[in-house]
Formats: C-alpha cells, sequence, structure tokens
C-alpha cells in the first residue's frame, strides 16, 4: 500500500488537530512540521506522535522531496504565497479557510494550483458533518422538490479575544464564510445577490475594529431561491448551528447535536443538556472526514470535492456582505471586480 507523505504547516490548535486525524490513518505519515514559534513544547508533542522534523522554517517543508502534501494551517495572510510555493515543488495541499483576505489574491492562488497540475482542498469541514451532509442528499434526490427557502442559523458560544478580532477579517470573512459555503452547498446554485444587517451588541471592542458581532444576510441565488443566515458572536446557551432547506415539496432540518438525547420531562419543567460546547466538539467527525477524503483523492487521483473555486465563491460572498453592511444597499456579485 502506498504511504503518503506530509508536512503540517502551522502548530496551532487546528494544525494539531489536522495532524492527529493524519496519524491514525495507515495511508499517511507526517515527516515534519513547522510553526514559528517551534520550540521544546512543540519538539516534545511532534516526538509522541513519531514525527521527526519540527523546524520554524516552512521552507524546510516546501523543499523537502519526500513530503506528498502540505496542510497549511498558518495565519491566512501566509496562505496565498505558501500555496503557490507548494504548488510550484509539486506538493498537493490541503489550506484552512479562507485562502486569502482578498479575491485577487485567492485567483492568483488558485492559478498556480491549476499551472501545476496539483489538488488543493479547502477546509471547509462542515461539508462532511453527518447531519448537513444528509440535509444535501435530501436535497439533490428532490425529496422537498425546488428548493425556495434556505435557513441558516450560526451563533458562537463565546466572542474571540481582542488580539484575534482585530487580525480576524471580520465576522463575514472569518466566522460566517463557513456559512456562505453552506449556503452553495445546500442550494446546489451560487449566490447572485447579498444584503447585510449588522450591530455590535455583544462588545463595544468590535466596533473598535469596524466590525459587527451580530448580522442577518440575506442572498439571492440564480435559481430563483433566497437565503436568510443569522449570526452571533456569542449565544448564552452554548454553540447553535441549524440549517433548514425548504422546497415546494416539504422541508429538510437539521438541529444542534447534544451530548445526549435524553429529556427530563417533570412538573417543574422539561430539561436537557445544552449543544455540544463549540467547533472542536460538534464538528471533531468532520475534520476526521475531510481529512480521509483528502488522503483517498489522492490515493485514487481524483479530484478534490472542496477545491479552491468553492473558496474563492466564499470569499466573493463574503466581501460583498461586508460591501451591503458598509453601503446599506444590495451587492450584486457581478459588481465585484
Amino acid at each position: 500500500m502506498k504511504k503518503l507523505k506530509f508536512g503540517i504547516i502551522g502548530a496551532g490548535r487546528i494544525g494539531k488537530i489536522h495532524a492527529d486525524n493524519l496519524i491514525r490513518h495507515p495511508e499517511a505519515e507526517i515527516l515534519a512540521v513547522s510553526d514559528l514559534f517551534a520550540g521544546p513544547e512543540l519538539e516534545e508533542w511532534a516526538a509522541s506522535r513519531g514525527i521527526a522534523i519540527v523546524t520554524k522554517d516552512s521552507e524546510e517543508i516546501l523543499n523537502h522531496p519526500e513530503i506528498d502534501a502540505v496542510f497549511i494551517c498558518s495565519s491566512t495572510d501566509t496562505h496565498v504565497p505558501l500555496i503557490k510555493k507548494a504548488a510550484e515543488q509539486g506538493k498537493h495541499i490541503f489550506c484552512e479557510k479562507p485562502l486569502s483576505m482578498d479575491i485577487r489574491q485567492t485567483e492568483e492562488a488558485i492559478e498556480a494550483v491549476s499551472k501545476a497540475g496539483v489538488q488543493l482542498q479547502v477546509g471547509f469541514n462542515r461539508r462532511f458533518d453527518h447531519n448537513f451532509k444528509r440535509v444535501r442528499e435530501h436535497v439533490q434526490n428532490g425529496a422537498i422538490g425546488d428548493t425556495q427557502l434556505i435557513k441558516i442559523t450560526s451563533r458562537d458560544p463565546g466572542p474571540p479575544p481582542e488580539a484575534y478580532i482585530k487580525v480576524s477579517g471580520g465576522i463575514f470573512m472569518d466566522m460566517m464564510i463557513h456559512d456562505f459555503d453552506m449556503a452553495r452547498f445546500l442550494s446546489g446554485s451560487e449566490v447572485e445577490e447579498v444584503y447585510t444587517q449588522g450591530s455590535v451588541l455583544i462588545d463595544p471592542v468590535f466596533g473598535l475594529y469596524g466590525d459587527v458581532d451580530t448580522a442577518i444576510v440575506t442572498l439571492r441565488f440564480a435559481n430563483g431561491a433566497l437565503g436568510v443566515i443569522d449570526c452571533s458572536r456569542k449565544a448564552a446557551y452554548g454553540y447553535d448551528q441549524r440549517v433548514e432547506v425548504f422546497g415546494s415539496k416539504g422541508s429538510v432540518t437539521a438541529a444542534n447535536d447534544f451530548p445526549n438525547t435524553a429529556v427530563l420531562s417533570t412538573e417543574d419543567g422539561i430539561q436537557s443538556d445544552k449543544p455540544l460546547h463549540f467547533f472542536l466538539e460538534r464538528y471533531n467527525a468532520a475534520y476526521v472526514d475531510e481529512t480521509q477524503q483528502f488522503i483517498d483523492t489522492l490515493l485514487l487521483g481524483k479530484a478534490v470535492s472542496v477545491n479552491g473555486n468553492d473558496g474563492w465563491q466564499a470569499e466573493r460572498i463574503a466581501r460583498a456582505a461586508k460591501l451591503s453592511l458598509q453601503e446599506n444597499r444590495p451587492v450584486k456579485l457581478s459588481e465585484l471586480q
């Protein structure tokens, strides 16, 4: 059996998640990990997982002749240069979202990948969630007829720290980009127009950086369907992730995941557990599945299911959403230059 050799660039929380998911597969081997802040702690972590090379220099991974593919889990501003260099070296690429915060730079990255003939998978892990995949299957097989309305609820259990807020790219590019991709995934259609309303209702620090913490985005799709996404940086009861697709023959919904489904009913009321706490718990299996599909894709020589175009399209929607908020008007994606 062929074993694929991987390198991990960026060994923060998400990089370590991908590393642990790769390690569980007999078809994969991690040769090296790089991080700007690599030190004894990372070396100890890598040693415990059989990773021989720990470096601060990503070039050591990109130039390594035995590495077949890289996972890019570093800060967003590094993604495009790393994608280009990896492509030039003939290495396949898994890159966390967003590919960049500038759609022109993203286009350059996609062009480099296409020119090199390598694969680029974008980390839209929610496509691999067991609930959302089932919703899409029902839509695709015509169970609900023609899609007419899509509703997505996306609420975090708490806001990120200020240090993250000021470099995040804002709620649309950082948080809602997953929802924009999910809207395309569930509808099977491209977004043509966006209208946004947003407020700072949770923490004034968001306003200091020209951002909002609460938003509603309405979408118009090429197939005529309409979409609504409501988003909040803080839900007091926990991580809230729900979708509904309504069509001419019915609807299909996906509710939150819970630690258990037990519901206690007494004369005092009805009680159940709160939703799974955050994205690591809620989408743990989805991270595993997206890694498995990337491995299978490379081994079988097939095209990835979540490619650079998917990343580019979501970024375009995010840009249109921000422009709509700034100018208080609907924005057609065709306006973006």
